[in-house]
C-alpha cells in the first residue's frame, strides 16, 4: 500500500509540473504573437528615424568599441594591481 501512495504522489506532481509548463508555454506564445513586428509597421507621431549605419560603423560600434573598452578597463586594473604589489615590496 505504501508503494501505491508514492506512485500516486509522483504522478500528481508530474501532472502539476506538466500543467505549469504548458501554461507558461502558452502564455509565452501568446505574448510573442501579440508583440509581433507587424505592429511596428505603423509610424507613431514624432517618429523620425535617422539614416542607417554602414557595415564599418556597425562593426566599430558593436565589436571594436566593446573590445577597446574591455582592454582599457583590464589595463587599468592591471596597472593598479602592479602599483599595489610594488608598494608592498
Amino acid at each position: 500500500m505504501n508503494g501505491v501512495r508514492y506512485v500516486d504522489l509522483v504522478s500528481n506532481l508530474v501532472k502539476k509540473n506538466a500543467l505549469r509548463a504548458g501554461t507558461i508555454t502558452a502564455g509565452t506564445a501568446l505574448m510573442l504573437l501579440m508583440s509581433s513586428p507587424a505592429f511596428a509597421l505603423t509610424r507613431d507621431d514624432g517618429d523620425d528615424p535617422g539614416p542607417g549605419l554602414s557595415v564599418v560603423q556597425t562593426l566599430g560600434l558593436y565589436v571594436a568599441a566593446p573590445i577597446v573598452l574591455f582592454l582599457v578597463i583590464a589595463g587599468l586594473v592591471m596597472a593598479g594591481d602592479k602599483s599595489r604589489k610594488q608598494s608592498k615590496a
